[in-house]
């Protein structure tokens, strides 16, 4: 890979292996030289701006949870390593709760949750991220009610006008990536699929995903078959019915000894108008960052369909946008 460290032997490999690099090695100072000094990370609780604050971040969440893994599930990719490349990168975390810290006291709590993150890099940086964790599934494991989460948070961090405020149009930084995926089929495929989900095609459910399909979903719930996916994607509709929903970018693989598999970054920016996964509708306006992997499979010769799909946003994010608008607690 042109611009990259020779010991990683594709972009894969340098994704899973500096992650781990930083995180379980404890090369932490290694972020001044695999993240770029004016990085724009955007996960859907802020908006982070250069490698200094990062690595803050990093040694804040180590200190909390000092044996965390990241156990690399798929990367994936597009682009070239001269022109830049988009990594789509599912992470299954495990982690003790064993100090004091943005979750509260130390309380011994094991976690596992998944994480989804979309990064950009080029000569052997990464200078632009999109990252989100399933804080619904930590702060439940925690013992802690996703809603009551982000009221808390609201108030620890100094009431809704002073508080950090989430992700949405308004806050966002630009960033050096301009990208949009590349034009392989599969992930122009999964695209049309949840595009039709989204403008209340339900049927596309059954009609495209296998009866079989394993579903890894927000709040680290797992589902298996059509029931599991038609729950979880018009909850979320439900909530925002007239939301505009997008596809920020889009990416599709055919490698070698892996399925036919897509990852699209998309979103919904609207309002809070429908009974669904949010409770009663409360018409605040809310900007929801989603991240979907799928893999397909043809069970039945010449009828792909997604086998498996996983699918990320930030519940706790949603409600503090929710709670900031309506002073509920």
């Amino acid at each position: 890979m042109q611009g990259f460290d020779p010991k990683f032997q594709d972009f894969p490999d340098y994704i899973i292996g500096i992650t781990k690099e930083i995180w379980e090695d404890r090369g932490i100072a290694t972020l001044h030289h695999y993240y770029s000094d004016d990085i724009v990370v955007r996960s859907p609780g802020s908006v982070v701006l250069g490698n200094q604050n990062v690595i803050g971040a990093t040694m804040a969440t180590l200190a909390e949870f000092p044996d965390r893994q990241l156990l690399g599930e798929d990367v994936i990719w597009s682009g070239t390593p001269e022109e830049g490349m988009l990594s789509s990168h599912r992470i299954l975390s495990t982690a003790t709760h064993m100090a004091d810290g943005v979750y509260g006291k130390a309380s011994g709590k094991q976690l596992r949750y998944r994480i989804l993150a979309d990064c950009h890099a080029i000569n052997n940086q990464i200078n632009d991220e999109w990252l989100i964790r399933d804080q619904g599934a930590i702060v439940r494991q925690m013992g802690w009610d996703p809603k009551d989460y982000a009221a808390n948070l609201i108030e620890t961090e100094g009431g809704v006008a002073n508080c950090v405020q989430p992700l949405t149009p308004n806050v966002d930084q630009p960033g050096p990536y301009k990208g949009t995926g590349n034009d392989n089929e599969w992930g122009g495929r999964y695209a049309d699929i949840l595009t039709r989900i989204m403008g209340a095609d339900i049927a596309a459910i059954e009609a495209d995903y296998d009866r079989a399909v394993h579903s890894e979903y927000v709040g680290g719930v797992t589902g298996h078959g059509w029931e599991a996916v038609d729950r979880f994607w018009m909850s979320l509709r439900a909530s925002f019915p007239n939301a505009i929903f997008k596809i920020e970018h889009q990416i599709g693989r055919d490698d070698p000894m892996m399925p036919p598999r897509a990852a699209l970054r998309w979103s919904l920016w609207g309002k809070h108008e429908g009974w669904g996964a949010f409770g009663a509708p409360t018409g605040a306006e809310v900007y929801v960052l989603g991240i979907s992997h799928a893999d397909f499979g043809a069970l039945v010769s010449d009828q792909p369909k997604v086998r498996r799909e996983y699918t990320l946003f930030d519940e706790t994010s949603v409600w503090k946008q929710i709670l900031m608008q309506t002073g509920q607690g």
